[in-house]
């Protein structure tokens, strides 16, 4: 099977090695496309990102890569890329499935569906980056990783600054959340996260939509890569 493997906001590429490294070796083909001004690739931070730009991110990679019938996979903020390029690239994908992701209606932006609470405290926590507006990166345990656990010091010391500029452009779709492809979301419940906690709600309402739970935190691609490959294999077959 042919994976593209979407990360949230904060993190990369990088952030998908433990479950990448796990398909990889029962054969699967696996790519791990680091956004725009994160990760790797955190020298392009601007205020001028948008969710646009975000999709062309992941149409391009999949272009260049010839990735067809993928698994596309969104995890958190990540789930916003994966409901653009279903649009963009229907005939090339095989499944959506959106990991404790944060979902968009057309038109909408991440701050007019986050909690009041939440857009708040970003709003107050945005500092300057090399010029660049973001929001610093939270504690690991924002992301349900433990202090002490085994891989909380290399996703701390690879978390890079969101850019607040796309929380404020709308995500550029037209049609309904995943544009009619085979969908599954995957929710995190060991805690729930209160930014996804609405999109876990709207997701499980919808009766063509498979659900899925892992009883981990947010960041299940560290905290339990056995589990979420083999769900992830599970949910391709």
């Amino acid at each position: 099977m042919n994976f593209v493997l979407v990360h949230g906001g904060f993190h990369g590429g990088w952030c998908w090695r433990l479950v990448a490294d796990r398909l990889l070796q029962q054969g699967h083909r696996v790519t791990t496309p680091t956004q725009t001004g994160l990760g790797a690739r955190r020298h392009l931070a601007s205020n001028a990102l948008t969710l646009a730009m975000y999709v062309e991110d992941i149409v391009n990679h999949m272009m260049c890569e010839d990735m067809k019938e993928v698994i596309l996979v969104g995890h958190s903020f990540g789930g916003l890329a994966i409901s653009g390029v279903a649009e963009r690239l229907p005939s090339r994908i095989r499944q959506l499935v959106y990991l404790d992701a944060l979902i968009l209606q057309a038109g909408q932006t991440p701050y007019g569906v986050l909690p009041e609470e939440v857009v708040s405290q970003r709003r107050t926590s945005c500092t300057s980056y090399n010029g660049v507006r973001a929001f610093p990166p939270p504690p690991v345990s924002v992301f349900g990783i433990p202090e002490d656990h085994p891989e909380a010091e290399w996703v701390r010391s690879n978390l890079t600054p969101q850019p607040e500029s796309l929380y404020d452009t709308p995500l550029p779709i037209t049609k309904a959340v995943g544009n009619g492809l085979p969908c599954t979301y995957i929710a995190c419940t060991s805690p729930v996260l209160g930014s996804v906690a609405s999109s876990q709600a709207w997701a499980r309402q919808q009766g063509h939509w498979h659900w899925r739970e892992l009883a981990t935190g947010h960041d299940a691609m560290v905290t339990d890569p056995d589990g979420l490959t083999h769900l992830l294999i599970e949910i391709g077959e």
